[in-house]
C-alpha cells in the first residue's frame, strides 16, 4: 500500500498544481507587458494574428523564408527591461534551420525578405514559455532586433 501511495502521489501534487487557466492567463499577461513596454517607449509596432508584435524597418527584396529555409541572420535578443541574452558580435552572422528555432522566429523570420530588417516582440509562448534558459527567465517576452542576410 506504501508503495502505490508513493507512486500516485507525485502524480496527484502535479495534478493538483496545475492550473488549466494558466497559459491563457500568460497570454493576457505577455500581451499586456508588450503593448505597456510599446506604449512607454512611443514605439509603433503590427499585431500579427499568432499574438507576436513586429515592426519591419527594411522590408529586403527577393523573396522570403519558409519554414524549411536555413537562414543567415544577424541579431539582437534581448528582454524587456533591456538585459541582452544573446546577439551576434559586430558583424558576424548565424546560420540556423527556421524549424529548429522558437516558434517565435518561425513566424517572424518569414515576414522579412533578403536583406531585411525588424524588430520582434515574442510573447514568452512563441518562446521558451515556462522553461528557463541562461540569461532568460520563465514566460519571459523576448525581443530580437534582426536581419535577415540570405536564405536558402
Amino acid at each position: 500500500m506504501k508503495q502505490l501511495l508513493w507512486m500516485i502521489a507525485p502524480a496527484l501534487l502535479l495534478a493538483l498544481g496545475c492550473n488549466k487557466n494558466d497559459g491563457q492567463d500568460q497570454v493576457q499577461v505577455d500581451q499586456q507587458l508588450i503593448e505597456d513596454y510599446l506604449e512607454a517607449n512611443q514605439i509603433d509596432a503590427e499585431r500579427h494574428s499568432s499574438g507576436l508584435y513586429y515592426i519591419i524597418e527594411e522590408p529586403g527584396s527577393g523573396g522570403s523564408p519558409n519554414i524549411n529555409s536555413e537562414v543567415l541572420v544577424r541579431y539582437k535578443g534581448y528582454l524587456l527591461d533591456g538585459t541582452v541574452f544573446d546577439q551576434t558580435p559586430g558583424s558576424e552572422s548565424r546560420t540556423f534551420f527556421l524549424r529548429q528555432v522558437i516558434q517565435g522566429w518561425q513566424i517572424a523570420i518569414p515576414l522579412l525578405e533578403k536583406g531585411g530588417k525588424g524588430t520582434f516582440f515574442i510573447p514568452s509562448w512563441l518562446g521558451y514559455g515556462r522553461q528557463p534558459r541562461p540569461g532568460i527567465p520563465a514566460n519571459s517576452v523576448l525581443i530580437f532586433e534582426t536581419e535577415l542576410i540570405n536564405f536558402q
